[in-house]
């Protein structure tokens, strides 16, 4: 029989913030940044016949909680919402809350809110490294996490980037 033989080495790593992005307009705007202005020097490609951008957004996921409290201040339920983006998110809480059919559903003297330094905050971006490699980098509110990669000049170049970004340190 014959046996698996590996073509290549990936990798993967991690940083964690010292301190979580602060709100979902800092988190989106160093997203923004990459996008427009592709600090790691990544070069466009082909497949399947279209040109891709050397970096593009990937899979994105938003959430943030409502709280519902009684007159104790003692929590009584709480609804997640998830979403493709935070304005959907942002969206869905405000009809969430605005819903007084769910909120007397939580007994009477209820009342629902959002604490916004709860909501979390994904975005992988896919990234062409000029050498050829695909690889993708993953922010999320506490870490950035860099995956699929082989050539250690990947990391050193977003490490590099990083260190010059005051929240990512």
């Amino acid at each position: 029989m014959a046996d698996f033989t590996p073509k290549s080495t990936v990798k993967s790593a991690v940083r964690e913030l010292s301190a979580p992005i602060a709100d979902y307009a800092t988190f989106d705007a160093i997203i923004t940044e990459i996008i427009e202005n592709n600090p790691w020097g990544c070069t466009p490609y082909s497949s399947n016949g279209a040109t891709i951008q050397g970096v593009v957004r990937g899979t994105e996921r938003y959430t943030a909680t409502i709280t519902y409290e009684n007159n104790e201040a003692k929590t009584v339920g709480t609804i997640p919402v998830r979403g493709p983006s935070m304005a959907a998110v942002n969206n869905a809480v405000t009809k969430i809350l605005a819903d007084t059919t769910i909120t007397s559903g939580f007994g009477s003297g209820v009342s629902g809110s959002r604490d916004s330094s709860a909501d979390t905050y994904s975005c992988t971006i896919k990234a062409h490294a000029s050498n050829g490699e695909l690889y993708n980098v993953t922010f999320k509110r506490d870490s950035v996490a860099l995956s699929s990669y082989e050539a250690d000049s990947i990391r050193t170049t977003l490490e590099s980037w990083a260190d010059t970004v005051a929240i990512l340190a």
